[in-house]
């Protein structure tokens, strides 16, 4: 039109910047201001409508101070702001919780001589509801009505979703039947919403009694009716009845979409279920739809934990050209699977395949690449990932460093440990305590106890978090150095912090008092009333992985002979073999130091009356 010389009317130029807000991209702004520029040296007048549609533009790319300066600059356009201009700010802030705001608007609002309409208390409700503050939503409501403007079904379903949300199920019941009351007939929404809420806190009955409500009142199960229901049913491990609720949904004419297929898969994987799993996938093809990628990287998951790599690398392979997005997780998941496996070549060629593939790795990747390296002794390697992916400015965290640490640990290199802790700490990232548990591992495990000791000190000297990890560590060292008061004296000093001790505390500590032949006390440590919960017995992952001494097939059958040998009364043998195990460094099950303290109180108390 410009190079025609023709001049646009401010219609032509509304619908212009209509579609860029509709349909946006990285530039969308940018034009409609350029647009917006251009219309004004044209000599267009813009009107309300049009300042309208560039706030919403704004509020959608989150700019409410960009919505805000055009929204007072609306006088010198010639425009006066409307409910909508106000209304589209107040939505996009009720959406983010940032209620201060709203409320400073709704004064300027007031200001300007605009009373709010039903959208403007519908917004407030919704926003208020969203952030919990129930008491604050049901005021607005009652405000509404005494300024002459009647809630609609769309208020109570809002006012109904906060309610459920909070689990107070009963009182979103009541508001569905005051509704009735106010000749509001509630729709599919609120069936769906209060259904939702008791399914979420257990009260499938009544949610199933509203269901039947439904269908006496004529009102429609819509997808998400049902998927809602499916979603119950996996919740409560019900997949015969959420496949049932699955066949009536395609009964009644509804296709069953990605959420339906995606609940299932997401259950069956959590129960193991991997033949129902790919039944289902084979069918999610067959339909045209495809898998969302937390399914996916569930069913990745699950294949690694069975070992089944060859499957989920296959299933990785072919997921791209079923239409599934791959990402880093995925690819995350099956590299720790070769790691775990031992397999380290085939860890870093699915590595050299994700980049050739240009899915960018995150900070998590390369913790896992890092790891994995470092756990199988190529330590340098890590190093090199480490640099690769400064380069690529990726920030490293704690996890890094703490892995690399591990690793020349790992390594016995205790020197290249802290120097690595010393960059750490250069880099402004804190020690925390998996720092230093893994150095006191570290350095316990070359004979350094002194260090060890001077290392611990001066953590607890600067007020740093430890945990039994860090106690368990030492008590280990100072107990195979034969320093059994001090390994007891840091077990008072847990009891003081209230650290409650746990099975490797018990191990070393037990041990140590039988090579003394202190029987009486190990036998009073071990039945002493402060034993562990198995809450605190049962240790994350990460943890697990820092412990001094790991039970393995090999602990189980040394505790095994142990056992034996005790029951036939053949304690010196027993003896013996605990000797060996305790001089490889293999820790034994709680259960045989039992068998074995109270065998040789046995065998002293034969001795002594013998004599």
């Amino acid at each position: 039109m410009k190079r025609l010389r023709l001049c646009p009317n401010i219609i032509t130029f509304n619908t212009l910047i209509t579609a860029l807000v509709k349909y946006p991209s990285t530039h969308s702004l940018f034009l409609c201001n350029e647009l917006f520029n251009d219309a004004l040296k044209l000599g267009l007048c813009p009107t309300t409508i049009t300042i309208n549609i560039l706030i919403k533009g704004y509020c959608l790319a989150y700019k409410y101070k960009d919505a805000n300066q055009l929204l007072d600059r609306m006088s010198e356009f010639g425009c006066v702001p409307d409910n909508v201009s106000y209304n589209t700010i107040l939505d996009g802030l009720c959406e983010k919780g940032r209620l201060n705001e709203v409320r400073d608007l709704l004064l300027d609002m007031k200001g300007k001589g605009l009373m709010p309409n039903r959208n403007t208390y519908n917004i407030l409700v919704h926003g208020y509801c969203k952030i919990g503050w129930l008491k604050d939503a049901a005021q607005i409501v009652e405000l509404m009505t005494q300024n002459n403007t009647l809630p609609d079904v769309w208020t109570y379903n809002m006012l109904i979703g906060g309610l459920c949300n909070e689990g107070r199920i009963d009182d979103a019941i009541r508001i569905r039947d005051e509704m009735v009351g106010l000749k509001l007939l509630p729709d599919v929404k609120t069936y769906n919403t209060l259904i939702n809420g008791c399914l979420d806190n257990k009260r499938s009955s009544e949610a199933f009694d509203l269901l039947e409500e439904m269908n006496q009142k004529g009102i429609k199960c819509n997808e998400i009716t049902y998927n809602t229901l499916i979603k119950g049913y996996c919740k409560e491990g019900k997949m015969d009845k959420a496949r049932e609720v699955l066949q009536k949904m395609e009964e009644s004419g509804l296709c069953p979409d990605c959420v339906s297929y995606n609940t299932l898969i997401s259950a069956y994987c959590k129960a193991g279920n991997l033949p129902e799993v790919l039944r289902i996938m084979k069918r999610i093809g067959e339909k045209g739809l495809k898998m969302d990628n937390f399914s996916l990287n569930t069913l990745l998951h699950i294949l690694c934990q069975e070992r089944k790599l060859d499957e989920a690398y296959e299933l990785l392979s072919v997921a791209p050209t079923r239409g599934y997005l791959v990402d880093a997780v995925s690819y995350g998941t099956l590299i720790t699977g070769y790691f775990r496996c031992a397999d380290t070549e085939k860890a870093l060629k699915l590595w050299d395949e994700m980049e050739e593939r240009e899915v960018i790795p995150t900070i998590v990747t390369y913790n896992i690449i890092i790891g994995g390296l470092c756990k199988s002794g190529k330590t340098q390697q890590a190093i090199a990932k480490l640099n690769e992916l400064l380069e690529k400015g990726i920030v490293p965290d704690e996890i890094t460093y703490n892995t690399i640490i591990h690793g020349y640990c790992w390594e016995g290199n205790i020197e290249k440990a802290f120097q690595f802790h010393n960059k750490m700490v250069e880099n402004s990232f804190k020690p925390d305590v998996y720092t230093c548990n893994i150095l006191l591992r570290g350095l316990s495990r070359e004979g350094m106890l002194e260090k060890a000791i001077k290392l611990f000190n001066t953590w607890i000297d600067k007020g740093k978090t430890t945990d039994v990890v860090t106690y368990n560590t030492l008590i280990t060292a100072l107990c195979k150095d034969q320093r059994l008061d001090d390994a007891l004296g840091l077990v008072a000093e847990m009891e003081e912090k209230n650290i409650q001790r746990d099975k490797y505390t018990h191990n070393a500590i037990v041990g140590a008092l039988t090579d003394a032949g202190r029987l009486k006390e190990a036998e009073e440590f071990m039945t002493d009333r402060e034993r562990p919960s198995e809450q605190r017995l049962q240790m994350d992952d990460r943890e697990h992985e820092l412990r001094v001494d790991e039970l393995d097939s090999s602990s189980i059958a040394y505790s095994q002979q142990i056992d034996e040998l005790c029951a036939e009364g053949r304690y010196k043998d027993a003896m013996l073999i605990y000797a060996q195990v305790t001089q490889r460094g293999i820790d034994l099950q709680k259960s045989t130091y039992f068998t074995l303290i109270k065998g040789l109180i046995k065998r002293r108390k034969s001795i002594s009356k013998t004599g």
